[in-house]
């Protein structure tokens, strides 16, 4: 019988396979060779490195990741060793623009900024940076794109370039994959050279990977007022983060902007599926949907920025923030028992006023 390990952090899956293989849920700190060395198949995630040291000798022929991320799946040794994988593309992305769009409107509160009136650089613009333009766009704001790839398969003047980025952006946000070596290579693509670049003292914003951004270097830029705030949800070096870094951010939450139910639920139904495709048997993955969330109404104070109120009604990052800042020691904890939120479309708001109702339902809401 088909042997599939799972890390059992993944949510909603259980039950799901184990008429069809057996089944063994591990933690994924004890993902190791010894505990993979007879299984068929692997569903992991970011924290499961899946390389030689832990493949080599294994039967495993298929890694599922429920991530969009892959860079901790060695694809060369795996396309050298018969070894199919799939990821989750695009699970969490409106996860990732929950996150960002409560974070925008922190700032904007906060410092009594329009945001209709600011030009945000979006570098990466897959599933997650498409999201990301759409809400901008939406709330008026001025957006360029940075994406060598989609420049060189689309219309080039569609895009711009990381120079132009720098110039003539408020906000930079960074949503590429970890690409570490060739000419998209992503890596440190925040540097000291891309810092000493800014011009208008943006806010940099990385929801994306740790290492795109050098953490050293962005810390040197907030000393010297190269950078007025920034945002991070990824870090160098986790779950050993950057105590100073963490305490002059802005907002600083623990790797989970793309922890939403519904990105969860995206991506172990994208697992599921993948399994069904690779062991060639039927699996009902239709059943596999997020909770109710505690409440799914939401009513406008009077008086109140409607888009403000609802937004942070449904994800508030501060409230992360705090966890964080109060323990940083438990980066992983934190991170490994996260509250799911839900996205936009779980909630009903109430007392709109008729204006921001197009805006509100384009991002998902529904209006009563």
């Amino acid at each position: 019988m088909t042997r599939i390990i799972i890390d059992n952090k993944i949510p909603y899956i259980k039950g799901i396979l184990e008429p069809y293989a057996e089944v063994e849920y591990i933690a994924p700190e004890k993902i190791d060779r010894n505990a993979v060395k007879d299984a068929d198949i692997l569903i992991i995630r970011t924290r499961t490195h899946c390389n030689a040291e832990l493949l080599e000798g294994s039967k495993c022929k298929f890694i599922g990741t429920a991530t969009i991320g892959y860079d901790h799946i060695d694809t060369a040794y795996c396309s050298a060793n018969g070894i199919l994988w799939k990821n989750a593309p695009g699970c969490n992305a409106p996860s990732v623009g929950q996150y960002i769009l409560a974070s925008l409107l922190l700032l904007q509160e906060r410092y009594g900024i329009l945001l209709r009136e600011k030009t945000i650089g979006i570098v990466g613009v897959g599933h997650v940076g498409t999201i990301i333009e759409k809400y901008c766009r939406l709330i008026g704001m001025n957006v360029l794109r940075n994406d060598p790839p989609r420049a060189r398969k689309e219309s080039a003047e569609d895009f711009v370039s990381l120079e132009e980025i720098a110039e003539k952006s408020d906000i930079i946000t960074f949503h590429t994959p970890l690409i570490k070596e060739g000419d998209d290579k992503t890596y440190h693509l925040c540097n000291n050279k891309f810092l000493n670049r800014l011009c208008k003292k943006p806010i940099i914003i990385n929801s994306s990977r740790g290492e795109i951004i050098d953490n050293t270097a962005l810390l040197d830029a907030s000393r010297k007022g190269l950078v007025s705030e920034y945002i991070l949800d990824c870090w160098e070096n986790e779950p050993h983060i950057s105590r100073e870094l963490l305490e002059r951010a802005f907002i600083a939450t623990p790797h989970i902007a793309g922890y939403s139910a519904d990105g969860k639920s995206n991506a172990t139904r994208q697992m599921v599926n993948a399994v069904s495709g690779w062991i060639k048997k039927k699996i009902c993955s239709s059943n596999i949907i997020p909770p109710s969330p505690l409440f799914d109404n939401i009513t406008i104070p009077e008086g109140a920025d409607a888009l403000t109120a609802s937004v942070l009604a449904t994800y508030d990052p501060r409230q992360d923030m705090a966890s964080l800042l109060a323990h940083p020691e438990d980066f992983e904890k934190l991170r490994g028992n996260y509250g799911l939120r839900r996205e936009f479309g779980a909630y009903t708001l109430n007392n709109c006023p008729p204006e921001i109702v197009p805006i509100l339902q384009e991002l998902g809401f529904n209006i009563q």
